[in-house]
Order: C-alpha cells, then structure tokens, then sequence
C-alpha cells in the first residue's frame, strides 16, 4: 500500500471549510484530515502552509490539451460532443474516456441528437454503457421542441443530465457579437441578448414537464438567471455554468476588433456581467468551467465575422476565480465548490471533495504568486483575451488518485 501524508496545509474543501492541517492519502484515497498520527510507511509533503485543495473538474471543454490541464489544476474533464468524429458512436465515446488515462481522466458528453444536426436521437444509453457522463445539444441548440422533449425524456430515464446550449439559433444565425452600442460601432453582425433568456425558458419549462436534470452550460443574461433563479425555487433540477471571461468582461472587451474576445455566447453588456456576478454570489449559477477551445493565429488573425470563437481558458481558470474571491464575491470553498464538486455532481462522480473515502485528486497552489497572463506561454494555443492581465494563483503540484501528475 502506498500511504501519502500531506503536512502543514490550508486545507480548501467545499464542505469542509478553509482550516490548517494535514491530509493522509493511503492507495489513492482520502482516509484522514486534519489531525492524525504520522504512519511510518507515509511519504510525506512539506506544503508549508499552501492551498491544498480538490482538483478541478472542469464541464465543457472543446479540446484535450493535458500540458494545459495540469498548469491549471485541473484533473478531470467533461469533453464537449462536437469533435470530430463527433461524440455520436460509443466506439468514439470510448476511446474518448481512455486516452487520458492515468494522468487525466475524460469524461465524454455524448451527442444528444446524431451528429448535433437536431433531428435524430443518438444512442444515448450505447454511449452511456461506452463511458459517457452526459448528453449534450454541443455548440448548438436544438431548434425542434418535440426532439428536445424526447431527450429530456430520455435522459432522465438514463438518470443523466442534458447539457444544453442556451441560445436560440434562429436568432443567433450568423451573429457575432451581442446587440448594443459596441457592436453597432463596428458594424459586426449581431443579435439580441433575449436570445438566451428564450432558449433556457423553453428549456426549464419542458425539464420541469419531464423531471429531467438540465444543465445550461452557459448562461450569460440577467434575464436567463432571472429564470433559471425562479425554476430552482420551483424544484425544477436545473444547474448552470459560466466562463470567467463573461464574470470579468463585457463586450467592450472586442473593441478595436479583438478578435481573442470573439467567444461563444458572445460578451454581453455591462448589466449582464454584473448580473452573473450577481448570480454567482447568490448561489444561481452552480459551475464555473474554463470553456477552453483554443485557436491558433490561423484562426484568429482574420477579421472579426470570420475568425473561430473560443479562447484558451485552462491555465487561467483557478486565478481568474480567486480575483471573485479577493473581489468579496465568494468564498474560497464556494469558489472551489463551483470548480470541483458541483460539477462532479453534474456528472454523477463521487469526487470533488476533501471528505474521507473521496479519491485523491489534489492540487496543491499558492493562492498569493502574482504573475501576469501571456497567451504566447501558455502550454496550449495562447489566444485569450486576458493577455498582459496581472493576476494571483499558481498550482504548485498536482495529484490524481493519490499519483503525482
């Protein structure tokens, strides 16, 4: 048996609050915290008062870049449906879930409907069986009512969540840019944030008809918290998600054509990102994820309308979520709760915590090293509209079941 004891830590855990004291790991799971006698077998680690906190589960991503992934914390990974193949087939599934494994482990959202066109259902329950976690509508939205019934349906026979995409496409069809005077100063094509608030309603009303779990991936618009607020006091089993790009900017972001603040859904206006900030302090929005989807200079140096959307966000998830903490818009367990345990609740995972009989998945960071982002560093593409921003927060090490990454 292998035994780790981890000595003289701040000790983050979203349900057991922000202490000092030591955790002790034996074969890849917690199995004390706090005060314990030392065993003699026990390797052990000096951390000298840093964060040791769960590693981070992060829900949608569009791209597997495991260099990145370690230098942000983050263990585990829920893969988004739209790769290519897309996450349709449970042969695709399952290579999927394996080819991280040891150091990382993914956990597919397999494709709602076949190859997201919206109309056929995909073998939810084959992918389920092949590794999958979720079933997702992808970058999309499913425009048919009765199709997206059907899943919800479904997946809450199967005992899943839907992660849907929370914007209606018939409104949102070639728009690059949210509606409101920044857009309209550059002439960019653009459509209105209403666009979200009716997707989500329509949404919440038939998982409310279904009993299903939901899952907005992102919502962005005071008036889709406003919604997703009102259905959570009605019991409907919905949870949602943000990007740190939509709590820290707004649309003026994309000034002068920046194309790295070209993200999907788009930037939204002053209002709205007070509005999330808003929603994440009163506990509406469940998951803060990085939505990394990096893109090479290829991709991005075109004009606004035709480069790709998406940035690179996992190296700069957990110190873009401490500026929350030092902001006074949470605190440290809630914000690690967002980053670790929620979404492992999404994903029906027994993790995310620092509780005994949870698996080791450890990062120990220094809540303190300032630095400053630059994209051109980054172990992935480095488009990401936070360059030369001056932040604090470093991982230090990382574990996953009690194995050092």
């Amino acid at each position: 048996m292998s035994t780790i004891a981890f000595l003289d830590a701040t000790l983050a855990c979203p349900v057991g609050g922000v202490t000092r004291g030591g955790l002790l790991v034996r074969d890849g799971v917690i199995v004390a915290r706090g005060t314990f006698d030392l065993p003699g077998d026990a390797v052990t680690v000096a951390c000298d008062g840093a964060t040791l906190a769960p590693g981070i589960v992060d829900l949608g991503v569009f791209k597997v870049d495991r260099a990145a992934f370690r230098a942000g914390g983050i263990v585990r990974v829920a893969l988004m449906p739209d790769g290519n193949p897309v996450l349709d087939d449970p042969g695709v599934v399952q290579r999927a879930a394996l080819i991280g494994k040891p150091d990382l482990w993914i956990h597919p959202i397999a494709a709602a409907t076949q190859g997201l066109a919206g109309t056929d259902m995909a073998e939810m329950a084959i992918c389920l069986s092949a590794g999958a976690k979720a079933v997702g509508t992808g970058r999309g939205w499913i425009a048919d009512t009765g199709v997206m019934l059907r899943v919800l349906a479904y997946a809450r026979d199967l005992d899943i969540a839907v992660i849907a995409h929370g914007e209606d496409g018939t409104l949102t069809a070639g728009a690059v840019a949210t509606d409101g005077e920044t857009a309209t100063r550059h002439g960019l094509p653009s459509a209105p944030a209403i666009a979200e608030a009716l997707a989500v309603a329509r949404d919440l009303m038939l998982a409310e008809e279904t009993g299903a779990r939901l899952h907005i991936r992102q919502a962005t618009t005071a008036a889709a918290f406003d919604l997703i607020r009102a259905a959570k006091r009605r019991g409907v089993r919905v949870t949602c998600g943000i990007t740190p790009a939509h709590l820290h900017l707004s649309d003026i972001a994309m000034s002068d054509f920046r194309t790295y603040a070209h993200l999907s859904p788009p930037l939204r206006s002053e209002g709205d990102r007070q509005a999330a900030r808003a929603a994440v302090a009163d506990g509406t929005i469940d998951v803060l994820c990085s939505g990394h989807d990096p893109h090479g200079p290829e991709a991005k140096r075109l004009p606004f309308v035709d480069s790709a959307a998406g940035m690179a966000g996992a190296e700069t998830l957990l110190p873009l979520g401490l500026l929350l903490v030092r902001d006074g818009v949470l605190p440290l367990d809630r914000l690690l709760a967002m980053l670790a345990a929620n979404p492992a609740r999404v994903l029906g995972l027994d993790t995310g915590t620092l509780e005994v009989g949870k698996p080791a998945d450890l990062m120990l960071f220094d809540a303190d090293t300032p630095w400053q982002v630059d994209g051109m560093a980054f172990a992935s593409a480095g488009n990401t509209p936070f360059d030369g921003l001056p932040v604090q927060g470093r991982v230090l090490r990382l574990w996953k079941a009690g194995r050092e990454i």
